[in-house]
């Protein structure tokens, strides 16, 4: 497993080793000792989530303000453009993004530490999106940041309006956001 470290502090992009030839292809999707290894963290994870979106479904940007969840995220099926907000005000990234294409093709996970929203853009007719978590869905603290916050500026790769849930819609902005400190 190979990690680089990206822009926004704890940010970490996982390349796994992948061993294929004519029948296919096998690889460890999640092994603790590896993870470890490769990224310096020690993490827990508590749950594991599975969603399935159509092209243009726009998800996000997500985040629990109590019980926060740091995520390991990946595609199985399809291609997304995924994409996390840093809300730590202490941070020196507070309030920026970075995105990236995560599909089954590439088979890249990203490593996203407690403090950030999350949220993504399937590019592909279908994706399949997992991701581990290190703590437990907590609906009472979920939060929504608005997906085209102006002042965050996020370059989302859209043909079109995407399609959002109801929440989504009535997010805020970072100005209005609850955050971390």
């Amino acid at each position: 497993m190979q990690a680089t470290a990206l822009d926004l502090a704890g940010l970490i992009l996982l390349e796994p080793q992948v061993f294929g030839d004519a029948r296919g292809f096998f690889f460890e999707s999640y092994n603790r000792r590896a993870f470890r290894a490769a990224t310096g963290l020690d993490v827990d994870f508590v749950q594991d989530n599975h969603s399935k979106s159509a092209k243009g479904v726009l998800r996000g940007l997500h985040y629990q303000v109590r019980q926060a969840q740091g995520k390991l995220v990946r595609v199985v099926q399809g291609e997304v453009f995924d994409v996390v907000v840093d809300l730590r005000r202490a941070s020196p990234t507070f309030g920026r993004w970075q995105g990236l294409v995560l599909s089954a093709a590439n088979k890249r996970q990203l490593w996203i530490p407690p403090g950030f929203a999350h949220g993504f853009l399937t590019l592909s007719d279908t994706a399949e999106f997992l991701y581990k978590t290190t703590d437990y869905y907590a609906p009472e603290y979920e939060r929504c940041l608005a997906w085209n916050d102006p002042q965050v500026g996020i370059r989302w790769p859209l043909e079109g309006a995407p399609l959002l849930s109801a929440k989504d819609q009535q997010a805020p902005g970072l100005e209005h956001a609850e955050v971390f400190p």
